[in-house]
């Protein structure tokens, strides 16, 4: 979905935030895809069709040996101890002058963009949106995020015209993301 973030995150249904007339959101400078390889968990995401029920959502990227990316998107459905389901794709840069804006497909032909609009100096965060803003992903390299820093996120994604009040926090394993297990 990365992903490349989330589960059947092919960018192609309907989604909150989008807002016409202003400029699409900035990516970062440079993203070192060796070091955004792993696995992500989502920490809260605009609503969307191909992630309802979802909780629990993770994906991991492997850079291949060709510079593409292999996805592998997972949740569980409804409740922690849920159905697995779990989509695979693959995305490739679209922009090398910064390896920020990729296209994802989950199912070839259709594909859609992937921008990193933020990322923690130490890859321990990531934001990834859409250039209309009609998607929104907060990532964690742990299924719960320090409020502090959620909290930074939310102020940067104002200062961008995203409308904050349209995420909802995904219900991760460990307590994430309230610390008791609640999904707010």
């Amino acid at each position: 979905m990365l992903v490349l973030v989330t589960v059947g995150m092919t960018f192609l249904v309907g989604g909150c935030g989008s807002k016409r007339g202003v400029a699409p959101p900035e990516v970062v400078p440079f993203v070192d895809l060796n070091r955004y390889a792993g696995t992500w968990y989502e920490i809260s995401r605009y609503p969307n069709r191909f992630q309802e029920g979802c909780v629990a959502t993770s994906a991991t990227y492997t850079v291949r040996k060709d510079g593409g990316i292999d996805v592998l998107n997972q949740c569980r459905k409804k409740t922690l101890g849920g159905e697995i389901s779990s989509i695979r794709g693959r995305a490739w840069v679209v922009d090398d002058k910064t390896n920020a804006k990729l296209k994802v497909s989950f199912f070839w032909p259709f594909t859609g963009p992937y921008w990193i609009i933020d990322l923690g100096e130490e890859y321990e965060y990531a934001v990834v949106g859409h250039p209309r803003r009609k998607y929104l992903w907060i990532l964690s390299r742990t299924p719960v995020m320090d409020e502090k820093t959620y909290e930074g996120i939310l102020n940067r994604l104002k200062e961008n015209s995203y409308d904050t009040a349209d995420l909802i926090r995904t219900l991760q394993p460990d307590g994430g993301p309230s610390g008791n297990g609640e999904n707010r």
